[in-house]
């Protein structure tokens, strides 16, 4: 059964940075595409960032080009979200997910695999 992981969050400043860490088990993440997701209060859980199976595509939301990076490590079972630059409107809960494809934007597409995990805070304030 598929568990996600998250971890890494926690207070930063305005123009700080953040590395999210998604750990994964109970599959075999090498033929899937992985994800970054996030909601902020009162609001839906979007798509942040996805990268693709062989982690040579990924794609963005336009609000977190250029300032986050997403990766994997298959080898680790995990996989990553570097933010930089951080910006108060990037607080939010931060969750990671796994599903057959990239889709448009910085989500997935496909039937997700498994449940969200519990997530990780990210508060940018100074």
């Amino acid at each position: 059964q598929l568990q996600l992981v998250e971890s890494g969050g926690g207070l930063a400043q305005p123009g700080g940075s953040l590395k999210l860490t998604c750990t994964i088990s109970g599959i075999t993440m090498d033929n899937y595409a992985l994800g970054w997701f996030r909601q902020a209060p009162g609001k839906e859980r979007d798509g942040v960032s996805c990268i693709n199976t062989n982690g040579r595509a990924t794609r963005y939301i336009d609000s977190v080009k250029g300032r986050f990076t997403i990766s994997r490590d298959n080898a680790k079972s995990s996989f990553y979200l570097e933010m930089s630059r951080l910006k108060p409107e990037d607080t939010a809960v931060y969750y990671c997910a796994v599903a057959p494809f990239c889709g448009s934007g910085g989500t997935l597409a496909g039937n997700f695999v498994g449940s969200w995990g519990q997530g990780t805070q990210v508060t940018v304030s100074s």
